[in-house]
């Protein structure tokens, strides 16, 4: 009988130590491995279905509900600036923002850009990043460094992956980027195809990050090269990151405060695997946000 890939329960992360720019200390988000763990591994990909035999229907993306008040409301404004102050005004048609579209925030949330500023010009690690948080929780706020490669494979950076079977031999191919000076593995897992996504989201062994991009790390690489090795994604689907960037509670609303970084919401479109890979998304999505347009 096949087994599910479905889980109840995750181990406890640790509390992540602060990123401190100038000396950042190293930490281990969910610990080390234990001697002998293997990552989890999954063989059945069916969604459960309800007591009537119906599928759960997601929920629509509320970020593309808000990003669409927001650029009609900009666009309102630009028409007709002292419409909005009035209260007898016509209520401004929606505009149509189309699949790559960013905006700015006031605070930081998961799945948002931290996009370095100016302030940041002096640092070696931060200077022109652009950081997607994958959490903004309790534990404190977690993201990597989207627009750093390596310029290594993962198997030419055999020494890391030397115990891991999954990521050596399936994932050999992939580029390797380095997501920031805190230890720890994470790969992001953007499937092009909507199907893929989809069985994605019903493994439950990965982190949604935002509506068809999922996040994960050694404990789940596992369930990840089998789905590649089904075909059900594609390795280019993948993209790995060595190291990570961790912040206390406040600290991150704090370096927002002081102007060292731009936040800024966006849609998955932005976040196209090769379009990264290639290079140019700090000046990308900072002349985005800036500007307040759509791509």
């Amino acid at each position: 009988m096949e087994t599910s890939c479905f889980l109840t329960s995750k181990p406890s992360p640790k509390t992540p130590a602060s990123v401190v720019v100038a000396k950042p200390k190293p930490h281990l988000l969910f610990g080390t491995r234990r001697a002998g763990s293997s990552s989890v591994t999954c063989s059945s990909f069916n969604a459960r279905p309800s007591e009537d035999g119906a599928v759960p229907v997601i929920d629509p993306d509320w970020r593309s509900f808000r990003a669409q008040l927001y650029f009609t409301e900009q666009h309102a404004k630009s028409v007709t600036p002292s419409a909005s102050a009035s209260a007898t005004a016509i209520p401004p048609q929606p505009v149509k923002i189309g699949d790559k579209w960013a905006h700015p925030l006031v605070e930081p949330e998961k799945g948002c850009l931290l996009i370095a500023t100016e302030k940041l010009d002096s640092s070696h690690i931060f200077e022109r990043t652009v950081i997607l948080l994958l959490s903004a929780g309790v534990l404190g706020p977690v993201g990597v460094i989207l627009n750093r490669p390596s310029l290594m494979s993962i198997k030419e950076a055999e020494s890391i992956f030397a115990d891991d079977a999954d990521i050596a031999g399936t994932f050999s191919s992939r580029p390797l980027f380095f997501g920031g000076p805190l230890e720890e593995f994470f790969f992001l897992l953007g499937p092009r195809a909507a199907a893929g996504s989809d069985v994605v989201a019903r493994t439950g062994l990965f982190e949604e990050v935002m509506p068809g991009l999922h996040y994960g790390t050694r404990e789940s690489v596992g369930c990840a090269a089998e789905l590649a090795k089904r075909g059900v994604v594609d390795v280019r689907d993948f993209r790995f990151f060595d190291g990570f960037c961790g912040w206390e509670r406040e600290q991150l609303r704090d370096e927002v405060r002081a102007g060292l970084w731009r936040v800024a919401a966006c849609s998955p479109a932005v976040l196209g695997l090769a379009s990264v890979v290639k290079g140019g998304l700090w000046e990308e999505v900072q002349g985005l946000v800036k500007e307040r347009r759509v791509w």
